[in-house]
């Protein structure tokens, strides 16, 4: 199977997107995470879901996950608000900008390893310098399976 054969259509950003527009859209659609755009409209990066949440914890509770108990509920509901104001570009993980979209003529082997190597829960696929889709870890696994 190619990479072609297993893309989807999928949300895509900018990386002048709003930030919070951003997690609006990964919590909305449930997604594992988003294929961020340079503006020119090709992949920049890929912003994981789980780098968002870890952007709203305060750094004293990732340090130390036994104070979040501590935090009173008013204080978990404007978690979020952390994110107003930025820009998508503020917010992505260094370890995941300029990930290598798979072309569409790669293998599943091809892709998945370029999923493991960058720790990616997904990879865009282009054709003829044009985003045709974005394959994600499930649909790999779902394809591997499937034989």
């Amino acid at each position: 199977m190619h990479a072609e054969e297993m893309a989807e259509e999928f949300p895509v950003i900018t990386i002048d997107s709003d930030a919070l527009d951003a997690a609006r859209t990964l919590a909305e659609h449930r997604l594992p995470g988003i294929i961020v755009t340079d503006e020119s409209g090709r992949p920049y990066a890929v912003l994981p879901a789980s780098q968002v949440v870890r952007f709203i914890v305060p750094q004293y509770v990732q340090d130390d996950p036994s104070l979040a108990g501590v935090l009173n509920e008013s204080m978990a509901d404007r978690a979020a608000d952390k994110l107003g104001g930025k820009k998508v570009r503020e917010v992505l993980p260094e370890h995941l900008v300029d990930v290598p979209a798979a072309n569409a003529d790669d293998t599943i082997i091809e892709v998945a390893a370029l999923m493991a190597r960058y720790r990616s829960p997904l990879i865009a696929v282009m054709q003829e310098g044009k985003l045709r889709g974005v394959i994600t870890a499930s649909r790999v696994l779902e394809a591997a399976l499937k034989h």
